[in-house]
């Protein structure tokens, strides 16, 4: 059984992994107790295979401040165009790793960060994501359509996509 529980984890974070690879922006929420939450987009440098979520981010930031606090946070993904959303909580916490920034410098990082790797305000912030959901309706506006015509014309409920809860 045990077996089977880490093979199903990790498909579920391979089907994560696609999902945000095809969107690569999301929308990191933290909390703090003055103002509520705080919801801000924030690039994927990377979806690790243990389901970890990388980010660059500056060290002195506020979200890096309210993550101190309650390191509790919530990513959503959202792709209209293709109809595909995620949504995840996890643990956040900041990585001063520069090997691991190296393996992950892309030039889009460089336009927040000129001053490269050695920027001393760069760090890194890593959620380990402990749920996730996702809705995924990309199969194309025909194959929508179709379903909708075949729900209409049978009486049963119209599907749009498909939908899951992942345990990570």
């Amino acid at each position: 059984m045990e077996f089977e529980d880490e093979l199903k984890r990790l498909e579920n974070i391979e089907k994560l992994r696609k999902l945000v690879d095809s969107i690569r922006t999301g929308m990191l929420t933290t909390y703090n107790a003055a103002e509520g939450f705080h919801s801000r987009p924030m690039g994927t440098a990377q979806v690790d295979v243990d389901g970890n979520f990388w980010f660059f981010t500056n060290e002195f930031s506020p979200k890096v401040q309210e993550i101190s606090v309650d390191n509790t946070v919530s990513i959503t993904y959202s792709d209209i165009a293709q109809n595909i959303y995620v949504s995840l909580t996890g643990v956040a916490t900041t990585v001063d790793d520069r090997a691991k920034m190296k393996e992950l410098w892309n030039p889009y990082v460089e336009i927040f960060f000129p001053d490269g790797i050695d920027d001393p305000k760069l760090t890194l912030l890593k959620v380990e994501a402990q749920n996730a959901e996702y809705w995924d309706s990309s199969a194309g506006i025909i194959a929508i359509t179709f379903k909708k015509l075949a729900a209409a014309v049978t009486g049963k409920k119209y599907v749009e996509g498909e939908h899951d809860k992942l345990a990570l």
